[in-house]
């Protein structure tokens, strides 16, 4: 396992929060999905934005890639141990696998009365909240056992 002075490591953990932060602020010019400002207004309550679906699924998939590799990294680096992060992938590729498919019904079948769970779902695809979640769980379950 990788051995590194504990302020080395911080450092990283911190500049690795950083990144997820950056993707979140730059989310305009690194990533296509018209759901960025739809979802800001009033959206129970408008149409549907027009959409290119392939293009918004390959984004956010790509936006999915670019969250979980960093957040397994800072899982690492927190825990100090490849069984974590082994569980954390299975977690984020079933996680992935379906949230990829609720969106996609949500994308392509668009509903008014959907909307506030497609936002829910769009929610953990876009966002680091799978690692929201499991960094106390990793935390208790360490300090439990």
């Amino acid at each position: 396992i990788l051995k590194m002075p504990k302020a080395i490591n911080y450092i990283v953990v911190c500049l690795l929060i950083l990144g997820l932060i950056l993707i979140r602020f730059f989310e305009d010019t690194l990533f296509y999905d018209p759901y960025l400002t739809f979802f800001e207004n009033d959206y129970l309550y408008i149409d549907n934005p027009r959409r290119e679906v392939a293009k918004l699924l390959a984004s956010t998939v790509f936006r999915y890639a670019l969250n979980t590799a960093i957040s397994l990294v800072i899982l690492f680096l927190v825990f100090k141990d490849r069984s974590v992060v082994k569980f954390s992938g299975i977690i984020y590729v079933i996680a992935f696998v379906l949230f990829m498919m609720a969106y996609t019904y949500f994308v392509v079948n668009p509903k008014q009365e959907d909307y506030y769970l497609f936002f829910n779902v769009r929610r953990f695809l876009i966002q680091p909240v799978i690692l929201i979640l499991l960094i106390p769980a990793f935390y208790y379950h360490k300090f439990k056992n």
